[in-house]
């Protein structure tokens, strides 16, 4: 993708993102998106074939770099050089947490469940071994389920609480209740 094009579909997720802030999903139309990103119908036709998939690829490129499994330095944080679950889930926070507004603009009616999706999808795989690791006589299914569920949830809850536990010890004390 040129830079032209990567600057529209930049505008493209900021006028998203800010139009989510303001209203739902539902009632959100790809002429509110247009007319918010300042560009042609035919730009966001281009782009995208709906408002649909507009979320599904912001929630997929967002969780595919947070995800990503050569991580780089970042201005708020830096685990390019760890690769434990702590740390995989520690950078998950911070991700959240730099990206707050995005966020808690996303999370809520539709789009909630789309984000919950991927969420809990790149974290089955990013966490796959850790959950096998586990050592309880109970089915791997079920393992996952508690594993990825509980996670989210607690997710949910530390934004919903404005993100005041660090991330750091958000994850320390999800990770002692997983003892």
């Amino acid at each position: 993708m040129d830079r032209r094009q990567q600057k529209t579909r930049t505008a493209i997720y900021e006028a998203m993102t800010k139009l989510l802030m303001h209203k739902k999903f539902e009632e959100l139309t790809v002429q509110d998106i247009i007319d918010e990103a300042n560009i042609g119908r035919s730009t966001f036709y281009s782009h995208f074939e709906t408002k649909e998939s507009l979320l599904d690829q912001m929630c997929n490129e967002m969780f595919a770099h947070v995800f990503s499994h050569d991580l780089t330095p970042e201005k708020s944080h830096d685990f390019s050089n760890t690769s434990d679950i702590e740390a995989r889930l520690t950078h998950v926070l911070w991700h959240i947490k730099d990206h707050g507004n995005n966020i808690k603009a996303i999370m809520g009616g539709e789009t909630e469940e789309v984000f919950t999706r991927y969420f809990k999808d790149y974290l089955r795989n990013a966490c796959a071994q850790s959950i096998q690791d586990i050592d309880a006589d109970v089915p791997e299914e079920f393992k996952e389920q508690f594993v990825i569920g509980s996670f989210v949830e607690t997710v949910k809850w530390w934004i919903g609480d404005g993100m005041t536990m660090s991330p750091e010890e958000t994850v320390r004390n999800y990770l002692k209740m997983m003892r």
